[in-house]
């Protein structure tokens, strides 16, 4: 499913992948993110042929064009928990609005685990 804007030229078509890329690399960006997603032993090639581009970041665009996200987040030791999670929510907010104008319906925040850095 595509998120779709139409211009004068034509139309503008932005693939879930896209707006899952995104939100990973937003999430990353956070201090107290250890890791977005579970921890994969698959090497990249066969992540890629089983569709998995962005581990962690599930996306579903409803009919009426809202986004929502659901992303796992392994949080670093010693850093708040929902302090950590909030600020990844708006941070994933703030460029995926930037970056592609989606209406983000929600993001959903699962902390899989506590790790030490």
């Amino acid at each position: 499913m595509k998120e779709e804007a139409k211009t004068e030229l034509g139309a503008i078509k932005i693939h879930k992948d896209v707006i899952s890329s995104i939100a990973f690399i937003a999430a990353q960006e956070i201090e107290g993110v250890k890791r977005v997603g579970f921890k994969i032993f698959l090497s990249p090639k066969v992540l890629q042929i089983l569709g998995i581009r962005c581990p962690g970041i599930r996306v579903s665009i409803e009919k009426n064009d809202e986004v929502r996200l659901n992303i796992s987040l392994v949080i670093k030791f010693g850093y708040n928990i929902p302090e950590v999670s909030s600020r990844v929510q708006e941070n994933v907010r703030l460029n995926l609005e930037k970056m592609s104008s989606v209406f983000i319906r929600d993001i959903t925040i699962s902390v899989i685990g506590v790790e030490r850095s």
